[in-house]
């Protein structure tokens, strides 16, 4: 399943919607979705939320659509 994560840059700064980023991974749950951020970056994760059906294919449309994968 295709997940986005809405996220602020660092945890030092507070939240401002105005600098709220998105990524998009393919994991099998939310709880996996979290852990690779976490272990991986330096983000504030504000919110994931699945993708799937109309929403998934809008989301596709976006030029910045691209899964994260981390090595």
């Amino acid at each position: 399943m295709i997940f986005k994560v809405l996220y602020q840059e660092n945890k030092k700064s507070n939240p401002k919607r105005e600098f709220t980023k998105s990524m998009y991974l393919d994991c099998e749950t939310e709880v996996e979705a979290r852990y690779l951020v976490e272990q991986n970056t330096d983000h504030n994760i504000e919110f994931i939320e699945p993708l799937e059906g109309n929403h998934l294919d809008y989301e596709k449309k976006n030029p910045d659509f691209k899964i994260t994968e981390f090595k």
